[in-house]
C-alpha cells in the first residue's frame, strides 16, 4: 500500500508539472525573473485568457510609467522565455511574439509624423478642448491613419514641467483622450485606439523641460499580429 501511495504521489507531481497549472506556474516564475532582469518592475505577466482559462499568451500590465524602449525590452525578454506564446500589453501599445520580432511600424507612422513635424495639435489654455485652428490638422491625421485601420494606434499626451506633475499627467492623458474622441468622430474605430498621459517625463530632445514646445501629442502605429493558439489554450481530446 505504501508503494502504491508513493506512486500516486509522484504521478500527481508529474501531472501538475505537465498540465495547465503546472506549465503556467513555471512560466510565471520565468517571466517574473525576465522582467526583473530587464528593469521592468512593477510589470506583471498574467497567464489567463479573457474567458478565465489558462493561457501561454501573457498579458503584461503595470508598465504605464515606463518609456517605450524599456517596454519593448521587457516584451522581447518575456517573449524569449521558452514556452511563452504571444505577448501583449494591457494598454495595447506594444506586442511581441516568441517566434517573431516586435511588429514594425506601418507607413502611416511616417505619414503622421510628417504632418506633425511642422504643426502641432494645440489645445485651448489649460483645457482639453482642441483649438479650432488644429481641427483641420486632426482631419489630416485621421486621413493618414485610415489606411492602417486594424492596427493598434497609441496616442500619447505630453506636457511641459510647469505645474505639479500629477496635474500634468492628468492633463496630458485627458488631451490624448480628446484627440482619440476626435479621431473616432472622424471614422477611426475606437477599438484600435489607446491613450496614455506621460505628463512632463519625456521632454523633446534638446528642449528644457519647461519649454512649452514639450506640450504635444504623439502617435505610434503598431501592426497587430494574430496570436496563435497554444497547447494550454487549445482543449485536448477527452
Amino acid at each position: 500500500m505504501l508503494i502504491g501511495a508513493l506512486a500516486v504521489f509522484f504521478l500527481a507531481i508529474i501531472a501538475a508539472r505537465t498540465t495547465g497549472p503546472g506549465i503556467v506556474s513555471r512560466l510565471e516564475a520565468a517571466t517574473d525573473a525576465a522582467i526583473a532582469r530587464n528593469g521592468g518592475r512593477p510589470v506583471e505577466a498574467t497567464f489567463v485568457a479573457p474567458d478565465g482559462s489558462l493561457s501561454r499568451n501573457p498579458l503584461l500590465s503595470g508598465g504605464e510609467g515606463l518609456n517605450e524602449a524599456v517596454r519593448d525590452k521587457v516584451a522581447k525578454a518575456v517573449s524569449a522565455v521558452p514556452g511563452v506564446g504571444g505577448v501583449r500589453w494591457a494598454d495595447g501599445t506594444a506586442l511581441a511574439e516568441s517566434s517573431a520580432v516586435v511588429p514594425t511600424q506601418l507607413h502611416c507612422q511616417d505619414d503622421v509624423e510628417a504632418l506633425l513635424n511642422a504643426r502641432t495639435i494645440r489645445f485651448e489654455e489649460s483645457s482639453t478642448r482642441i483649438d479650432a485652428a488644429s481641427r483641420e490638422l486632426v482631419d489630416e491625421v485621421a486621413t493618414a491613419l485610415r489606411p492602417c485601420l486594424g492596427s493598434i494606434i497609441a496616442i500619447t499626451g505630453h506636457t511641459d514641467s510647469s505645474g505639479p506633475e500629477p496635474g500634468n499627467i492628468t492633463l496630458s492623458r485627458e488631451r490624448a483622450e480628446a484627440v482619440r474622441d476626435a479621431l473616432i468622430s472622424r471614422g477611426i474605430p475606437a477599438d484600435g485606439l489607446r491613450v496614455r498621459g506621460m505628463g512632463s517625463r519625456n521632454p523633446v530632445e534638446g528642449l528644457a523641460p519647461t519649454d512649452p514646445a514639450n506640450r504635444r501629442i504623439e502617435f505610434s502605429v503598431i501592426a497587430t499580429v494574430p496570436i496563435k493558439p497554444t497547447p494550454v489554450d487549445t482543449p485536448g481530446p477527452r
